[in-house]
């Protein structure tokens, strides 16, 4: 029997049953820890995963109940940027750290959200079925009445990692920008030609805005039916953050009455939507399957992520990525070693 067990749900996202886990084992070699598969329901996962000395958090949610039966865990991690599945109050108050990859898909990300706004503005979609249905010479007249780029203004709720890296993308085009997040310091945003406002100066003034808010609870509905009122009628709305961050019946309301141009989106309320969704049927929306992180590097980069912060957690260390709301101080933080990248996680 290994030292260390790391439980997991069988059958879950990331892996198949039974195995798949070489990348996360790669940091994890010397530590004698083994990657165990739990039923992957709430009593099953109980059952398996009370003695776990971790977590490996994937492909269901983990209620309270859940945690609290975890006896010895000194990590619970996740292979996603989301945390929602994941109790995290619950966590903090047994003084268990919850991890994220807050950084390991950034840039598919923003190529995405640069791809669903020069989609949108070019009507890509629409014009590509022109074409396909023989109405070649509707194109053109489409298109004449559209504003060009170079000028318009782009306009993001909050201002993270992917939000940064879409500003890059976004300055060569000749985009005015502008930003709400009241997280971070204003002067964080002009480095990257993005000028701190308001969220009603972003709605109003934007002629796209992309949303990046966090699936918190706090965000949760953060765009109502007021904020799609306030934005320009030949705006487009993107989002390739999380879906419940708006209300997605007012954003249809909003599509449907022409509040708004457009909608592009890579996350919805519901996913995969159900077939009689409204979005599924308006030409002036843009779809993608929440694929936006996705590429060759998705899988191998998150699940090494995974194992470098299981092996931090194991052997003592606090986590790279904690994502925990307010200090543990239910646990003793005198076992916890600062990380150092010259030590390394087993050193």
């Amino acid at each position: 029997m290994a030292r260390f067990k790391i439980a997991t749900p069988a059958g879950a996202s990331f892996t198949v049953d039974g195995g798949g886990y070489d990348y996360e084992m790669e940091a994890l070699a010397g530590l004698d820890a083994e990657i165990v598969e739990v039923p992957a329901t709430e009593d099953g996962f109980i059952a398996g995963a009370r003695d776990a000395d971790a977590v490996y958090a994937k492909g269901m949610s983990f209620s309270k109940k859940m945690i609290d039966s975890l006896e010895r865990c000194r990590g619970i991690i996740l292979g996603t940027v989301g945390v929602d599945y994941v109790d995290v109050a619950a966590a903090t108050a047994r003084g268990i750290p919850v991890t994220n990859c807050p950084d390991t898909f950034i840039e598919e990300v923003a190529d995405h959200a640069m791809t669903l706004l020069l989609a949108g503005q070019r009507r890509v979609v629409e014009q590509d079925r022109m074409v396909r249905e023989g109405r070649w010479r509707e194109g053109r007249p489409q298109l004449l009445q559209i504003p060009r780029l170079m000028g318009a203004t782009l306009g993001f709720i909050a201002f993270g990692h992917v939000a940064r890296a879409v500003a890059m993308r976004a300055r060569p085009f000749g985009l005015r920008m502008m930003a709400y997040d009241p997280f971070i310091e204003e002067l964080a945003m002009p480095p990257y030609g993005v000028e701190p406002a308001t969220l009603e100066e972003v709605l109003r003034n934007s002629d796209f805005v992309s949303m990046h808010a966090p699936a918190t609870p706090e965000a949760k509905g953060m765009l109502k039916e007021k904020h799609f009122r306030m934005m320009k009628p030949t705006a487009w709305f993107i989002n390739t953050g999380r879906g419940p961050t708006v209300d997605e019946a007012a954003m249809i309301t909003a599509l449907q009455q022409g509040w708004i141009a457009g909608a592009a989106l890579d996350v919805l309320e519901q996913e995969p939507p159900r077939q009689d969704n409204p979005l599924l049927q308006m030409n002036n929306v843009i779809l993608s399957a929440h694929t936006a992180s996705a590429s060759s590097r998705f899988d191998p980069a998150r699940k090494r992520r995974v194992g470098q912060e299981l092996a931090l957690v194991l052997s003592g260390r606090w986590p790279m990525s904690c994502v925990n709301p307010t200090v543990l101080v239910k646990s003793d933080l005198r076992r916890w070693q600062p990380y150092s990248m010259e030590r390394g996680p087993n050193s």
